[in-house]
């Protein structure tokens, strides 16, 4: 199913609600957990490569469950020239900018679509999700693949790295 298709049929299920810090959702076994995931999706070799620099792979091949909002190559890309670079340098900024992609428990996108509301992050902060176009994170991160399960929780993948405020 096309990712229009989904939202569409998804946002028909899902009556909209005002802002609200949004659920989890009850686990769901699957096999091979997010760092397997990342590991095995090309597009992610580079939060793969910070994971590892941040010492975050033991906790997200944990029991979890973890909802993982994952940046692609090309979201660190677009990141101004030497930033990347300065977080790799920097453990504990890079530690707090991959624990904001994190947030315990599942959020499916059809807990997402269809609400404003916020998502709590590991990291303490919480990220701003309008699902009433799609789904876009604080403003201006669209989930583009939503919904990709692991053993231990789910992976959005984003079109931009989240910063926390």
């Amino acid at each position: 199913m096309d990712r229009r298709k989904f939202l569409t049929t998804s946002a028909m299920g899902v009556a909209a609600a005002a802002t609200l810090t949004l659920p989890a959702m009850p686990a769901r076994a699957q096999s091979g957990t997010i760092v397997d995931i990342a590991a095995a999706t090309p597009d992610l070799s580079t939060l793969v490569t910070a994971v590892g620099a941040a010492g975050l792979v033991d906790t997200l091949s944990g029991p979890g469950p973890f909802t993982v909002f994952a940046p692609t190559n090309a979201a660190f890309a677009a990141l101004p020239h030497g930033v990347l670079d300065g977080l790799l340098a920097d453990i504990p900024a890079l530690t707090n900018v991959l624990t904001y992609h994190v947030a315990s428990g599942l959020y499916p996108a059809s807990s997402l679509v269809g609400v404003r509301g916020r998502v709590p992050t590991v990291q303490g902060g919480f990220i701003n999700v309008d699902g009433t176009h799609g789904v876009r994170l604080n403003r201006s991160i669209e989930v583009t693949t939503p919904d990709v399960t692991a053993s231990n929780g789910i992976v959005h993948i984003i079109d931009g790295v989240l910063i926390p405020h």
